[in-house]
């Protein structure tokens, strides 16, 4: 079987996730097969649009059709990063260059984001002219709880979110909805779970209308679950401080600020820090290959620290859900471990978008 379903339906290049045993998570065979069907749809005038789904699950076990894409091949991440690194750099380097060619991609892309969309889905989708959520939508970077980053360009998305919302996602790894998605702009259109394979069918038959498409099969979300705390976020979350933060959640006695305290302090101090700079520089970055290019240096030293191996094991490996991070504090991580981290590389090892 294999891992993407990649054909074409009319005018219509097909991109189906076809993993469900792991959420569809990407691995190296799968971000090389839709690379190479991007390229080769690129110039063909036979293919007018790209679609970006999931398969069905076999027997259409529900265990098994909760995921558009639950993030990367994290395994082999933590396997490498063990070593010497070398491949999971490989793995990042493919996987932004995917990432790259979607957000640089002429023709539209629409992807359905139904169900659990987290890490390296995010970075599937994201990048897509068109991103559709439903009712089934789980979105998240949750990365700070295994010590590593929002990446495959968290740094650019999360930091053009309203207010100080990016900042809160990068440090707390919360869970969005489909509505979530939609009052923030992560998602173009809300389209009942129900009404998706309406949808294909009528972009396969027009995909030269895919925007009027979506905007007539468009439901209502109403306005999510974050919309109620957006000021609590904006004000709990306005520094790029992470030693601020948890002092500004320790002053709140409100019941929101107390749920955010208690999911930070079992969080990655190291992992936090690094999202909250990550975020904090990709406002000012002006490209996407920029934002790729820094990522890439940060992966490549985050995969190989203590707190990602670490959070590998609790969370993945023995599920004791009991990391012990170091440097156990935020105090801890000193500026000069961030910026040894974020130091850019030497030109000949830096990430490309092309060979």
């Amino acid at each position: 079987m294999t891992d993407v379903i990649i054909d074409t339906a009319g005018k219509v290049g097909r991109l189906r996730l076809n993993r469900p045993r792991a959420l569809h998570a990407l691995n190296v065979a799968m971000c090389a097969s839709m690379l190479d069907a991007l390229d080769a749809w690129r110039g063909d005038p036979g293919v007018a649009a790209v679609m970006l789904d999931h398969a069905p699950a076999p027997d259409g076990d529900p265990k098994l059709s909760r995921g558009f894409c639950a993030g990367g091949d994290i395994r082999l991440l933590a396997d490498s990063g063990a070593t010497d690194g070398e491949a999971a750099r490989a793995f990042f380097h493919l996987e932004y260059r995917l990432n790259h060619a979607l957000f640089t991609y002429a023709k539209p892309i629409v992807a359905f984001m139904d169900g659990v969309t987290m890490g390296g889905g995010v970075g599937i989708a994201m990048p897509c002219r068109y991103r559709v959520a439903t009712e089934r939508t789980r979105f998240a970077m949750p990365e700070s709880g295994i010590g590593l980053f929002p990446d495959v360009g968290g740094g650019w998305y999360l930091s053009r979110l309203p207010g100080r919302v990016g900042a809160f996602l990068a440090v707390t790894g919360h869970r969005l909805d489909g509505a979530d998605c939609a009052a923030l702009g992560l998602a173009t259109h809300f389209l009942s779970a129900d009404r998706l394979e309406e949808a294909k069918a009528a972009i396969i038959a027009d995909p030269a209308g895919i925007g009027a498409i979506l905007d007539r099969l468009a439901s209502g979300s109403g306005e999510g679950t974050i919309a109620a705390h957006r000021a609590e976020i904006d004000r709990l979350f306005a520094s790029d401080v992470l030693e601020e933060i948890v002092a500004a959640l320790e002053a709140d006695d409100g019941a929101f600020a107390r749920e955010q305290l208690a999911v930070v302090r079992t969080k990655s101090p190291l992992a936090m820090k690094v999202g909250l700079r990550l975020v904090h520089e990709g406002a000012g970055l002006q490209s996407f290959a920029d934002e790729m290019r820094q990522e890439y240096a940060v992966a490549g030293r985050m995969v190989q620290r203590h707190d990602f191996l670490e959070g590998v094991r609790a969370v993945i490996v023995d599920k004791d859900h009991a990391p012990r991070w170091n440097p156990a504090t935020p105090e801890g991580v000193t500026d000069h471990v961030l910026d040894q981290i974020f130091a850019p590389l030497p030109e000949a090892e830096a990430w490309t978008p092309h060979d």
